[in-house]
């Protein structure tokens, strides 16, 4: 959680860094305002839509962390597209759509012949995101997000959600929810910012024996950074 901290700092200043060194918009020689994201427009910019995608670190949470060795970040990526519903030049409404790989490294004490391999997670996201313009070209977010499992790799081995015949001895929930937060900023249509993500689902359910009941209680985390276009307005 430190590292993640610390990373969502680091994306603060940059953020801000970047509105502090934007001296031009696009109508006068001036820090682009939120009504020229639309050149001519006199309309906020914090309405339309766009596409995204970026850089995930992923990894767990939750008591059961402390029966897995060897355990440590899954680096992989996310994309998707985004609406934004402008109430004013401060606040909007932003919901996104995003396919998400995810997961982590770790070998189960308890499962310790299978040595440590990446499980692999892929979600369709849903957030809902609350974003408040604190400067013209930076803004915080945050907001509730649901993800759908569609996929689960264990190492080289792909396996069903469900646990069908009791092979594993555990099960994959299929449903995920959880909140989301972030700093953004913004250069014209462009975007970039980061996101930390906490799930509060149990990512393994259903645990048939002891070996699986050890690693039950484990949630997803997630540090997410991106940049994105706006295409429409």
């Amino acid at each position: 959680m430190k590292k993640i901290a610390l990373l969502l700092s680091l994306s603060a200043v940059s953020a801000a860094a970047v509105a502090q060194d934007q001296t031009t918009g696009p109508r006068s020689g001036r820090l682009a305002s939120s009504t020229d994201y639309s050149p001519g427009s006199s309309a906020s910019r914090n309405n339309g839509f766009g596409v995204k995608g970026g850089f995930t670190a992923s990894n767990f949470r939750g008591d059961d962390k402390k029966n897995f060795n060897n355990e440590g970040i899954y680096n992989t990526f996310h994309a998707g597209v985004y609406a934004q519903f402008g109430f004013n030049n401060a606040f909007s409404l932003q919901p996104e759509v995003l396919y998400s790989r995810q997961g982590f490294k770790g070998a189960p004490t308890q499962y310790a012949s299978r040595g440590t391999y990446d499980t692999r997670l892929d979600y369709i996201q849903v957030p809902v995101l609350l974003v408040y313009n604190f400067l013209d070209n930076v803004s915080v977010h945050v907001g509730p997000q649901v993800s759908l499992l569609t996929k689960v790799k264990e190492g080289s081995t792909e396996r069903k959600i469900a646990d069908d015949n009791n092979v594993y001895g555990y099960s994959y929930n299929s449903l995920d929810y959880g909140l989301a937060a972030g700093v953004e900023a913004r250069v014209g249509p462009a975007r970039v910012g980061g996101r930390y993500t906490a799930g509060f689902a149990d990512i393994i359910k259903d645990p048939q024996n002891a070996a699986a009941n050890s690693i039950n209680n484990i949630k997803n985390g997630m540090f997410q950074v991106y940049v994105g276009i706006g295409i429409a307005d």
